[in-house]
């Protein structure tokens, strides 16, 4: 039967991204559709527009969202029309080393599902008939969105769809590195070099950790202003006040305990790494260009002990890790509806990456 309805198109890189009719083909076994009903602005999206993260045009858009169920395929009997879900961008098949070892956020069918769902096919045209890739295997920056059924899981239907939307991706990848990956300790120093989406719930995930001082660098002063809400004691904007580096050492006494780059440039890659102290952890977040590199001085990493990691999708357990943030918020104790700031109808995607790029938002909102 399928269904047509406005989505998000990357036609060509750089380019603005045009909003269009597209037709959605039913689910196929074991996958599911799904009527979309908020989904995240997020960097990713933005660089997926840009040839960043070199997904192939032409493109839906869109990997943080949630919905309802609209329709199941064969062989999917423990969910139901109606429910309310929320979108997984990253597919875990449960059977891979990853996913046997508790560390389902590096499966490897992530690979297979970069832009079609996980058999490798699209179950997206557009009005012409031409076949449109899937951004993350689930392109839900749409009004309906076809995707396999290990991409959603259920949740509680009291809580907001706006607001759940963005445990799917922005709030699961931030807490998630703070809690899962660096698993950062009670008392402890943090930076988060990035106070966008993704480095604000960083900084939340590490005050629910418990962390002492939590120290926030941007160049963005609203930005700043949003870190002190989610939790930051200190803020440093390069701009005005120097080196980063140097400030954070000052402030902590010789480095901080953990580092976390949520932008996704080397140079502050480097940057995240000579702000720890020895034995820190410094937690790459963000996502570079395919082409780019980073240059560390080498002679003294015997000596100091300090590790530098990566944190794909927060460490994630989706099944483990989104009801119990999602409890969290309904106790009070993480910040959903602050993150939201601005809500925009899914033909106003340009405004909204805009007001991204000048720093105005937390987190921006399409409601379809």
């Amino acid at each position: 039967m399928g269904k047509v309805g406005k989505a998000v198109i990357v036609r060509e890189w750089n380019k603005p991204v045009s909003v269009e009719e597209v037709e959605v083909e039913s689910p196929r076994r074991g996958e599911v559709m799904v009527k979309i009903a908020a989904c995240g602005v997020c960097h990713s999206d933005l660089s997926g527009t840009n040839g960043t993260i070199p997904l192939p045009p032409p493109l839906v858009l869109g990997h943080e969202a949630a919905g309802v169920i609209e329709e199941l395929g064969e062989g999917v009997d423990d969910i139901a029309v109606g429910d309310p879900v929320v979108i997984v961008w990253v597919p875990m098949c449960g059977e891979c080393r990853y996913c046997v070892e508790g560390r389902p956020a590096l499966c490897d069918m992530s690979a297979k599902a970069a832009f079609t769902l996980p058999d490798g096919t699209s179950r997206l045209k557009d009005r012409d008939g031409n076949t449109l890739n899937h951004f993350g295997g689930v392109a839900v920056m749409a009004e309906y969105a076809t995707v396999h059924r290990d991409n959603v899981l259920k949740i509680d239907p009291e809580i907001p769809l706006d607001k759940a939307a963005l445990v799917g991706c922005a709030v699961m990848t931030g807490v998630g590195a703070a809690l899962n990956t660096a698993r950062v300790e009670a008392g402890s120093s943090v930076a988060v070099f990035g106070a966008g989406g993704i480095g604000l719930n960083v900084i939340q995930g590490a005050a629910l950790a418990g962390a002492e001082r939590i120290i926030a660098v941007d160049l963005e002063d609203k930005k700043l202003e949003f870190a002190q809400q989610f939790g930051a004691t200190h803020t440093i904007n390069p701009g005005s006040d120097g080196d980063p580096v140097a400030k954070i050492h000052e402030l902590s006494g010789g480095g901080v305990d953990y580092a976390f780059e949520c932008i996704g440039l080397p140079e502050v890659i480097a940057q995240s790494y000579n702000a720890i102290h020895k034995g820190g952890t410094a937690v790459v977040v963000g996502v570079t260009r395919a082409d780019a590199t980073v240059t560390l001085p080498t002679f003294m990493m015997p000596f100091q002990e300090k590790v530098l990691t990566g944190s794909m999708y927060g460490s994630a357990r989706p099944k483990i890790d989104f009801p119990r943030l999602l409890r969290l918020y309904q106790s009070n104790r993480l910040k959903l509806d602050e993150l939201v700031t601005a809500t925009y109808p899914i033909d106003e995607i340009n405004r909204a990456f805009d007001d991204m790029l000048k720093g105005v938002n937390a987190r921006g909102v399409l409601i379809m």
